[in-house]
Formats: C-alpha cells, sequence, structure tokens
C-alpha cells in the first residue's frame, strides 16, 4: 500500500546498506530526489488505471514514487541482479503491485515477453539502450494487432535525444529518431533534469519526453519497418543528395529532384518513399 512504499528508508540509505553501486556498463545513473521521482510518476497519463512498465528502475527510485502515484501495477525490467535486494523491499511494500522481472529490457520486448497487456511505459532510460528501446516500441504502436499496446511514454532521455525526438524538418537536430516517432505519435519535451539530479553526476543534462501514439496516423502508416530502413539509409549519409544515395530510382515521381538532402524530407515525404522505394 502507498503507506507501506512512504514508510521504506531513503533510497541513498537502502544503497548504503546493500553495498549497491551505479555501473557504467549498464549505463546506469540513479535518481535519488523522491520530489523529481514523484513528478515524473505523476506526469504518466492516467497512472491510477493502467499498467506501467518501467525499464531500468534500478534502486527503485522511480518505482516506489509509479506505485505511490496510484499505479494499479508496474512491471519492473531490471537486467542487473544485484539490485535484488533493495527491489524485493519494495515488491514486500508494495502490497502485490509490484512484478520484479531480472531480465535484458531488449529480449523482453523482442520476444514478446510481456504479450496481452495495455500499458503505459516509463522510466529513466539506460543511455546505452535508450533509443534502441524507443524504436523497438514504435514498431509496437505502428501495429494496432501489437501482442502489447502502449497508451503512452513518459521517458528520460539526455537533453540531446530528447531534441532529436521532437524535432521538425529544418531543425538542426532532425532526422531518423524524429521521423519515426512522428509517423506514428506525438512528442513533447515535458521538463529538463539537471545532471545534479543523478549518483553519479553524468556530463550531460536530461529531459523527460512524453510520447502518446496517434491513431489517426498509425491508420494512416503503411509499413514503418522500411521506413526505418529508408530513414537509416538517407540519414546515414546525410550531407550526400539522396539521387547519390538511392540511384536509378524515379524522384520526380514523388516531387522531388533528387538533389535533396535527407533533412529537407518530411516524415509523410519518407512514408510516400518507402512505399514504394
Amino acid at each position: 500500500m502507498k503507506n507501506s512504499i512512504e514508510s521504506l528508508p531513503p533510497i541513498s540509505e537502502m544503497m548504503r546498506a546493500s553495498g549497491l553501486e551505479p555501473k557504467k556498463s549498464f549505463g546506469q545513473n540513479f535518481l535519488f530526489d523522491l520530489n523529481l521521482t514523484n513528478k515524473i510518476a505523476r506526469s504518466v497519463p492516467d497512472i491510477e488505471n493502467i499498467i506501467v512498465i518501467e525499464v531500468g528502475p534500478g534502486p527503485g527510485g522511480l518505482t516506489r514514487s509509479l506505485l505511490m502515484a496510484g499505479a494499479p501495477r508496474v512491471i519492473a525490467i531490471e537486467k542487473d541482479k544485484t539490485t535484488e535486494p533493495i527491489l524485493s523491499k519494495i515488491s514486500d511494500a508494495s502490497d502485490g503491485r509490484l512484478e520484479i522481472i531480472f531480465d535484458d529490457a531488449l529480449r523482453v520486448f523482442r520476444e514478446n515477453k510481456l504479450s496481452g497487456i495495455n500499458a503505459a511505459i516509463c522510466s529513466n532510460l539506460p543511455y546505452n539502450i535508450g533509443t534502441e528501446l524507443l524504436i523497438q516500441w514504435l514498431h509496437y504502436v505502428s501495429k494496432q494487432d501489437s501482442s502489447i499496446q502502449i497508451s503512452s511514454m513518459t521517458l528520460m532521455f539526455q537533453r540531446e535525444v530528447a531534441e532529436r525526438i521532437i524535432a521538425h524538418v529544418g531543425d538542426k537536430q532532425y532526422g531518423r529518431l524524429a521521423v519515426l516517432v512522428s509517423l506514428v505519435a506525438d512528442a513533447k519535451i515535458l521538463f529538463n533534469v539537471p545532471n545534479t539530479a543523478f549518483v553519479p553526476q553524468p556530463k550531460v543534462q536530461s529531459a523527460i519526453v512524453q510520447v502518446i501514439p496517434n491513431l489517426e496516423k498509425i491508420k494512416a502508416l503503411k509499413n514503418l519497418s522500411k521506413i526505418e530502413e529508408l530513414t537509416a539509409k538517407l540519414f546515414g549519409q546525410r550531407r550526400k543528395m539522396i539521387r547519390g544515395i538511392i540511384p536509378n530510382f524515379d524522384w520526380v515521381r514523388f516531387g522531388l529532384m533528387g538533389t535533396e538532402r535527407a533533412e529537407e524530407l518530411s516524415p509523410q515525404k519518407f512514408s510516400e518513399l518507402a512505399s514504394n522505394e
């Protein structure tokens, strides 16, 4: 119950007691600021009525806030089993609302190990797999018959990555992430998170991005996998003209000269090209 969760010792104290240290190999940067984790948890739409999936809970700072915010069930996926003593204590205090899966999150989603649920995702994502996970989730969102229905994603990224996610044509940060997100969802930065909020303190600033699937966009989408392949090809050589990357293609048919560069093409244009490329 909420009161049981609130009565737990501070995360920093629980970490010291268990001898737990953040691991660079897992891209771990832990959040100890309860006000901040509570703010993130409260940002999850309809949190009191939906399952929440959290990737990389570490010692459970955000996990506790999600439970205190009223999530009826939290599924936490953690690769680092040394966090088990702390997460188990949170689970014991959660009145059965916390399920912990010790596994690689990329594999969990790739192998559809959480099939048959409707969930929101809320995570302080590990830096080393954050964008790869986001793209996996976008593929789930793009398939209305997917084994997991994702209602929202409230995610922490490095500020630079967050800006790439919400970028538009003409922005310096515009690239394949912005294209893929824009074609299936609406995204915005909710607020910034200073690097001083983390242990250890990273060199970069972070931001909370919210990605909400857009049903109208999804209905109009043809094949996200082909679009992903095309964006990888064209943005992989973003300074070259598109006709130099894909020769012998009828660009005029799509209202293009072939002299354009990837950064000049809208998400809709990528979708058109991918459906005929």
